[in-house]
């Protein structure tokens, strides 16, 4: 099964990439149309800024395409910014409208006693969907975010750090992850081999 890795300039592409391979994932690292219109599953990864983000999907027509890919029912796999792509709006640099996936906002993380941005490793626990096999409880994955989605309808797995917080989503044919699994080892590629296995 072919899984397009979407390139709109995200810094982390090559880890993802390379994440998913040792995981057994035959992948191409693209931008074309055609290419993503063949795949059987997309993985939208992310680091940075949402503005930045949006502004290069939309640059390069991938907005409306994932839009339409998704509608159709293939699969998505949104990491960290590419999580938080798949909601309404960001706080992150004012009010950035988003894909609109899933309703909702994405919130900076209120200062308190921890750092902002979380950065580094956590547990994820309250497991729900298919990413997350027997064993996955409690092991530690990696995080680089200061922006963080609500626990809502949608939350698949949680992390608590100043408060508790979504680590995993999962909707119909879209999944994703806060944490980075292409930072996390040998979880990290279990929940790749999951998201295609499902």
């Amino acid at each position: 099964m072919k899984v397009a890795i979407i390139d709109y300039d995200a810094g982390n592409l090559r880890n993802v990439e390379r994440a998913a391979q040792r995981a057994g994932l035959d992948t191409v690292t693209t931008r074309n149309a055609e290419e993503i219109r063949a795949a059987k599953a997309l993985i939208l990864p992310g680091v940075g800024a949402m503005k930045d983000a949006m502004a290069h999907l939309d640059a390069y027509g991938l907005t409306p395409l994932l839009r339409e890919e998704v509608a159709k029912g293939k699969k998505l796999m949104g990491i960290c910014l590419g999580m938080q792509a798949l909601y309404d709006v960001s706080e992150e640099g004012g009010e950035v409208p988003a894909l609109g996936l899933l309703p909702g906002r994405i919130a900076l993380f209120p200062e308190g006693t921890l750092k902002i941005p979380h950065m580094g490793w956590n547990t994820i626990s309250d497991l729900k969907g298919g990413l997350f096999t027997r064993g996955l409880e409690n092991k530690f994955v990696y995080f680089v975010h200061g922006f963080y989605v609500p626990t809502n309808t949608y939350t698949a797995a949680t992390t608590d750090y100043i408060l508790p917080f979504s680590a995993s989503l999962h909707k119909d044919n879209f999944y994703a992850t806060q944490f980075h699994p292409e930072k996390s080892g040998s979880v990290g590629e279990e929940i790749l081999r999951n998201f295609i296995n499902m």
